[in-house]
């Protein structure tokens, strides 16, 4: 009895995996900390996507700034209100010291400290001076700058002529291939894979996705090239398309162990074992599944 439930769950590991295909795989999310298997449109998303983030906390940080100025400010024009007063009450008392009849000792006596707070007034009034200037630095220092404003937009267009060279791209692509049957496209792909041309045989590979023409397989091709090449949080992105295209496909177990292989040279250690073990149950008595054994015991 024991056995038989063993074999139960074994067998339902891997069709958990697939059938919670999105989240086994992780790859192509922008939201989570650190995408992979991103396309080169969705790279330059994401950079756009950091910038603005940047752009955003700076000016939520420049608000602040500028509210605490404020107060500043406030507090200096309260200083200088009072230091004019003060300038103004002892040019009165110096009037009055003139017009009153007082002994010469006296007179420069009483001179002497009207110059004397004078003379402080000139002080605070140098400090206040020097204080707002520290503060119209900060505030030309906090400010987004034009420069930064329009290397933002030129951001964006980049992105925008990057988007309109690949579309652009595939269109002339596609033109040298419009007339050639999808079957003869196939035959070509693979004689191209089979002699290492994997530029060209994604190519055509492409071809035959954007013709819906056993898209599974182009996907799981291209995954391949990508793998061998070590492009691999690309080779994931590809292998997940295809294993949820079609999960019963004879090269599902290759797709499997490389994936797999990929999670664990991207670091994604957790995922990497969940492959390795649903490989082993439902390939059990296959070289993948003597290969995922191995691995995961290194692990």
């Amino acid at each position: 009895m024991k056995y038989i439930i063993l074999v139960v769950f074994f067998a339902t590991v891997p069709l958990s995996l697939f059938s919670a295909e999105p989240s086994a795989f992780g790859a192509g999310d922008l939201d989570v900390e650190k995408p992979y298997g991103l396309t080169q449109s969705e790279k330059v998303i994401l950079q756009n996507k950091k910038n603005l983030k940047e752009i955003e906390l700076k000016s939520n940080n420049q608000a602040n700034k500028v509210d605490s100025l404020r107060e500043r400010l406030d507090g200096l024009q309260t200083i200088i209100e009072g230091l004019s007063e003060k300038s103004h009450n002892n040019k009165l008392e110096i009037k009055s010291l003139i017009k009153k009849d007082l002994e010469t000792d006296e007179y420069e006596n009483r001179l002497s400290e009207v110059t004397q707070k004078n003379l402080q007034d000139i002080q605070e009034t140098n400090n206040v001076v020097t204080e707002l200037s520290i503060l119209l630095n900060s505030i030309n220092e906090s400010y987004i700058s034009k420069d930064e404003f329009n290397e933002l937009v030129s951001d964006f267009n980049n992105f925008k002529e990057l988007v309109a060279k690949e579309l652009n791209r595939g269109s002339s692509k596609s033109s040298k291939l419009d007339k050639m049957s999808s079957a003869k496209i196939a035959k070509l792909a693979r004689k191209y894979y089979d002699k290492k041309y994997y530029t060209k045989s994604i190519e055509y590979y492409e071809k035959l996705i954007s013709r819906n023409y056993k898209p599974a397989r182009a996907h799981f091709m291209i995954g391949e090239m990508n793998y061998y090449r070590k492009n691999y949080a690309n080779a994931i992105a590809y292998f997940k398309k295809s294993a949820a295209l079609y999960k019963e496909a004879s090269y599902m177990p290759t797709l499997m162990l490389h994936t797999a292989v990929s999670m664990q040279k991207t670091g994604d250690i957790k995922r990497a074992k969940s492959f390795y073990k649903g490989i082993i149950a439902k390939y059990p008595n296959t070289t993948h599944a003597k290969t995922a054994k191995s691995k995961l015991n290194n692990l």
